[in-house]
């Protein structure tokens, strides 16, 4: 059984208030984007069949131990509660890792959607998107993957309504260069401050009134450690763009036009650049 997981954007990122747990409560609005890794899983047969499971990956090299990917955290995670066979468990990566798109966070998800599917296991959507909650904050969005207002820890999710409609017929490029954000590096310096209005409201306006309404509240402080990406984001601006931002904690950076930017691919070639319609 073969199943995509997808990447996903952040359209506004605000840090409204330190919590006593040490996280921080916010408000984000998640947007799936047509940029998708690719699992493969399979029973195991035969002599295989009371063994462990087999995890292969190709595609974009990510760090730490396989042991450790979120995929297997996912199956490890059901399989303690249900009867599920030993797998062939084949990931093909193409969202880039540290990019603040979500893609091991959607994996995992997306895992746990091919195993209630596969085998049978009738857990309905709330079920998955609690128990992805436990993988990861942002785990919960991919279960349903449809644009969805997030609060808390990015958790409580409540559908947009309309879907964001008047994003299509845009295109949408990513950015993502060789710097690796790390989420404890992203909030040392910031400062939780409610917004003057929330991003829910910023993005049902139309996209050109985004650009100095619609805020990252990460960009000062990743900004400031790595100017490369705000020069990226100027780059972009220069090119056309109506809105551009960086995405989660970084470092993807990505941009909406109205024409297909053709000429970013050569601009950034020595990056990952990725274009998609939306």
């Amino acid at each position: 059984m073969k199943i995509y997981p997808c990447a996903k954007v952040n359209l506004g990122l605000n840090i409204v208030e330190r919590r006593t747990d040490g996280y921080h409560d916010l408000e984000t609005v998640f947007y799936p984007i047509p940029l998708y890794d690719t699992l493969e899983v399979e029973a195991m047969t035969g002599n295989n069949a009371s063994g462990e499971c087999e995890f292969t990956m190709s595609g974009i090299e990510i760090e730490g131990a396989p042991t450790d990917n979120l995929v297997l955290k996912a199956y490890r995670l059901l399989a303690a509660e249900h009867a599920l066979p030993p797998l062939s468990i084949h990931l093909h990566k193409a969202i880039p890792s540290q990019a603040g798109m979500g893609g091991g966070s959607s994996d995992a998800a997306y895992m746990i959607r091919l195993l209630n599917e596969k085998f049978r296991l009738g857990l309905s959507v709330e079920e998955m998107q609690t128990k992805a909650t436990r993988l990861g904050a942002d785990c919960a969005f991919f279960i349903e993957s449809i644009p969805a207002f997030a609060r808390g820890i990015g958790d409580k999710l409540s559908a947009v309504e309309g879907n964001l409609s008047h994003l299509k017929g845009l295109y949408m490029a990513v950015v993502k260069t060789n710097v690796a954000v790390s989420t404890r590096e992203a909030f040392a310096r910031i400062v939780p401050k409610k917004p003057e209005r929330c991003c829910l409201d910023i993005v049902q306006q139309p996209v050109e009134t985004w650009r100095h309404q619609l805020t990252n509240d990460f960009e000062t402080s990743v900004f400031s450690i790595y100017p490369e990406l705000a020069r990226i984001k100027e780059r972009l601006y220069s090119e056309g763009a109506i809105y551009a931002q960086m995405t989660g904690s970084g470092s993807a950076i990505y941009a909406l036009f109205d024409k297909k930017p053709d000429s970013l691919s050569l601009i950034f070639r020595d990056a990952f650049c990725h274009i998609v319609a939306l």
